[in-house]
């Protein structure tokens, strides 16, 4: 007969714990990805239920862009030249010829020469009149400044005003045009702006006012490769005094610099209207977008200086980032995955020399050039992010030095660093470098005892939109293409929510190398551009 076994207790040496271990562990690690997965379908894909813009490709067409701006701002983006204006009041009022023939039309309209264009800029420097103030009245001291520098670039120009138009609290803000080249297509398009005031001035030291004549192109300039002993021979002008490079002055590079000195000084110290104002002045150009909140956020950001960044004297809206916090479908991808839309602006390039074959500048035309691998790829940089939705909850801003390639798109200042910036003229106007921003960073570094430092914002509100300048050329310079990507960019970023903030984070900015000391990048040794730069600074209030 068999005894009754009974069961022995075996040793407990662990292993069944951890097996019980590793399975949870296991579970909890499918739970998460199986969650994670439904997080990302529904970031991803449940707006594309609802909004199908965001399931269709980039359309540039003018219909397609028209139909993102409101019908009552479409006026504004209308080309009417003279002709066209002259030709249909001339119909309108029936108007026929003395011998009872029709109007010729296109030979009724005649540009004014230079000598009218001259008096017309002298009748508007002296007039100063604000258009709009009956309506939207005076201009407090605090309320913001927006200076736009205007060249030729109509077309831009349209689109910058139709942005400017559906910001929040524009009607609030003086916007002044600065110009350098007088056209009256532009001055109607400037002069029928109705949603705030409006005032233009006009540099008065242009190329197309001067033509044979310093500070445009004189018949006896010295030619910019000439040697400088050929060029003594020679007796040239200026030609004791070329650049660092061994290069002599060009005209049309050396206007911008010039005209963004006449207008920061006519703004401060010259114009009436400004005279009392104590609020930030921001600066843009004719071939920038701006982004509906761009007031709003500019105005918390300088609330929020004093707890954040007590030492920044500078707002800058429009970073040069590879990637913008919004996202966006890849028009470039025929698989439609999703990706934030990249910098439209060119500028993430360095400067190179005025002794190269091309002058590349980060100029106030802001006509930089791309590095090699961005100009073959797009205007757009597109990268990959996850869950872009969980990461904006605040507006995130950064702290940094004032860098002239980053931060000379879209920034802000006040009269008090305008001050310090013009006791420092002298190093702004013999510097030699032909870029204004290069050589504003000169006097920050070399003159000003309180460095220019600057809060950024990481989503830029401010865009460049301008694909062809005075040195960035391309065989097509429609705008359409990259319009139709900086109005989807924002119409997502509305429905996102990812505009308009609550509330403002301060970032760790990346470690920034300290900004070595460097020799400008040429294109003004000619002494007689220094002399004029010295004189803008003269007070004529």
């Amino acid at each position: 007969m068999r005894g009754r076994r009974i069961p022995l207790a075996l040793p407990n040496t662990g292993t069944l714990h951890r097996k019980r271990n590793t399975y949870y562990l296991r579970g909890i690690i499918v739970i998460t990805i199986v969650i994670f997965l439904f997080l990302q379908l529904h970031a991803f894909n449940f707006p594309e239920s609802r909004d199908p813009l965001l399931t269709e490709p980039t359309n540039d067409s003018v219909d397609a862009i028209l139909s993102m701006v409101p019908s009552v701002l479409h006026k504004f983006l209308t080309p009417k030249s003279r002709n066209q204006t002259l030709a249909a009041n001339l119909q309108h009022n029936g108007t026929v010829l003395n011998g009872g023939g029709s109007v010729s039309f296109l030979d009724s309209y005649h540009p004014p020469n230079i000598s009218e264009i001259k008096r017309q800029i002298a009748k508007y420097n002296d007039m100063q009149l604000v258009l709009n103030e009956y309506t939207f009245g005076p201009l407090q001291n605090d309320s913001v400044i927006i200076v736009i520098q205007v060249h030729t670039r109509i077309i831009y120009l349209r689109h910058l005003i139709v942005s400017l138009a559906q910001a929040r609290d524009i009607s609030r803000v003086l916007l002044i045009f600065s110009h350098d080249y007088y056209d009256e297509d532009i001055n109607d398009l400037v002069q029928s702006i109705d949603f705030c005031k409006v005032i233009q001035i006009f540099y008065p030291y242009s190329i197309q006012t001067h033509l044979n004549e310093f500070p445009g192109v004189d018949p006896n300039d010295c030619p910019r490769d000439i040697k400088k002993d050929q060029a003594i021979i020679r007796k040239c002008n200026n030609a004791l005094y070329p650049d660092l490079y061994g290069h002599y002055r060009e005209a049309k590079f050396t206007q911008t610099k010039h005209h963004w000195w006449w207008k920061a000084n006519r703004v401060f110290d010259q114009l009436e209207v400004t005279r009392y104002h104590t609020g930030l002045v921001l600066f843009l150009e004719e071939d920038h977008y701006v982004a509906e909140d761009f007031l709003y956020l500019l105005e918390m950001m300088q609330r929020r200086t004093v707890d954040l960044c007590p030492q920044c004297n500078i707002l800058s809206l429009g970073t040069y980032l590879k990637t913008f916090n919004y996202y966006t479908y890849n028009s470039k991808n025929s698989q439609n995955t999703k990706s934030y839309v990249g910098d439209t602006s060119p500028n993430s390039q360095q400067q190179q020399q005025h002794g190269t074959s091309s002058l590349i500048t980060s100029s106030t035309s802001t006509t930089t050039k791309q590095s090699t691998s961005q100009t073959q790829g797009a205007q757009q940089t597109w990268s990959y992010h996850v869950l872009p939705s969980l990461y904006s909850v605040y507006q995130k801003v950064e702290v940094m030095p004032w860098i002239s390639s980053k931060h000379n798109m879209g920034f802000a200042f006040n009269r008090t660093t305008w001050s310090s910036i013009r006791k420092c003229g002298k190093h702004f106007c013999s510097y030699d470098d032909y870029n204004w921003d290069w050589s504003l960073q000169h006097v920050s570094q070399q003159c000003l005892q309180r460095k220019l430092h600057a809060m950024i914002v990481k989503g830029p509100r401010v865009f460049h939109i301008g694909e062809c300048g005075v040195h960035h050329k391309k065989k097509n310079c429609e705008s359409n293409q990259v319009i139709s990507k900086v109005q989807q960019v924002l119409r997502i970023a509305r429905k996102s929510g990812q505009i308009f903030p609550k509330s403002l984070t301060l970032t760790v900015a990346s470690l920034i190398k300290k900004t070595k000391l460097r020799k400008g990048n040429g294109g003004w040794g000619d002494r007689r551009d220094h002399e004029l730069c010295l004189n803008m600074t003269l007070p004529i209030r």
